[in-house]
């Protein structure tokens, strides 16, 4: 008899998911609300112009992503074309924005975009709104 068990329970998966999801998810909101803020108020933009676009353009992106796609996360909604999107964002974040800079400065950012791979490879699990969409499309072929 084996006392070791390889095999995890599905329930399990589906609830670290949606913890993770959702930890992740209010994370990355604290960083894309302040930039929101910012677009708000107008003014000049100073913004790091990581696509050749113009600085507001890509803070608008970078908004969307943080912000809207972190939403999508939380609730498990598009998750898979969300995390896309905040995958990108910390890729530019990492190698281009703070690509010269030491570890430490890389970090946080690294730290996101490795969850985020996590969470683009699993998926929202059971306990979204994805799940539900789908389980609906399911019932409703013949």
């Amino acid at each position: 008899m084996s006392y070791s068990n390889t095999k995890a329970n599905p329930i399990y998966i589906d609830i670290v998911l949606l913890v993770v999801r959702i930890f992740v998810g209010f994370a990355m909101l604290s960083h894309g609300f302040p930039k929101l803020q910012q677009l708000l108020e107008g003014g000049e933009v100073k913004f790091f112009d990581f696509l050749g676009l113009g600085p507001q353009i890509s803070l608008i992106l970078t908004v969307f992503a943080e912000f809207v796609c972190s939403i999508l996360l939380i609730l498990g909604l598009f998750t898979r074309v969300a995390t896309g999107f905040l995958i990108f964002t910390m890729a530019i974040a990492a190698f281009v924005v703070h690509g010269a800079d030491l570890f430490d400065k890389r970090e946080l950012s690294l730290l996101y975009l490795s969850v985020y791979l996590l969470i683009i490879s699993f998926g929202a699990g059971k306990l979204s709104i994805d799940y539900m969409i789908e389980k609906r499309k399911r019932a409703s072929d013949w």
